[in-house]
């Protein structure tokens, strides 16, 4: 059974960075696409950002395209989100996410089977 732990995340300023980090504990990792979600109160969880099997490809959602990166090792089995450039409106809880089955990109939930525990990203002044 997979397990992700996310570290990372907490408080910043607007237009700072934060950077988040989800390690998997299978080594099957490296052959499935990870995801990035995020859930903000009361809204619903939105797709962040994806990356494919080889880190190669990567597809972001619009609201953070050009200011998160996303990004993985596959040697250490973790996959990264560089978030840059900070808004009020990025504050939520992110989630990293593995599929067991997807090898490209993709920001359909449904497409992702192991889930991080979430971690809090609040920005602030």
């Amino acid at each position: 059974q997979e397990h992700l732990v996310q570290s990372g995340g907490g408080v910043v300023q607007p237009g700072g960075s934060l950077s988040l980090s989800c390690a998997a504990s299978e080594r099957t990792f490296s052959r499935f696409a990870m995801g990035w979600f995020r859930q903000a109160p009361e809204k619903e969880r939105e797709f962040v950002a994806s990356i494919n099997w080889s880190g190669k490809s990567t597809y972001y959602a619009d609201s953070v395209k050009g200011r998160f990166t996303v990004s993985r090792d596959n040697d250490k089995n973790t996959v990264y989100l560089q978030m840059n450039g900070l808004k009020f409106e990025d504050t939520a809880v992110y989630y990293c996410a593995e599929s067991a089955r997807i090898v490209i990109v993709t920001a359909d939930p449904d497409d992702y089977d192991y889930w991080g525990q979430g971690t809090q990203v609040t920005v602030s002044s």
